[in-house]
């Protein structure tokens, strides 16, 4: 945690990896979150249509545990979606959601 996922539809290439570093950098430069716990995955979508005729996107989730303000969810917020259209312009709508995560209900396992 926290979870950083990345859905996406273009027929232009797409730089995965810089996608996926921006995206870490941008949430660990945040503040708000320690780099190490930060997971950042993409999620390809196999066919979009958009009704206002766009035809690619990126919209990144990114779900925290509940703590933060809204002043620095929005920050982190408008933080990615800047630094995505910054490394993408073709890519037709950009957008970012943050989402709390329950700590009570959160639960994980990692191997030793």
């Amino acid at each position: 945690m926290p979870h950083v996922v990345i859905e996406y539809f273009t027929e232009d290439p797409l730089d995965r990896t810089a996608v996926l570093q921006t995206a870490l950098d941008t949430a660990a430069g945040s503040g708000v979150m320690n780099r190490a716990d930060i997971k950042v995955r993409l999620v390809p979508s196999e066919a979009i249509l958009m009704g206002d005729g766009r035809s690619s996107f990126l919209h990144v989730t990114i779900s925290m545990l509940t703590g933060r303000t809204d002043e620095a969810k929005l920050a982190v917020a408008q933080a990615m979606t800047g630094a995505l259209r910054d490394l993408c312009p073709q890519i037709g709508a950009i957008s970012t959601d943050i989402r709390d995560m329950n700590p009570a209900c959160y639960k994980k396992s990692l191997a030793e």
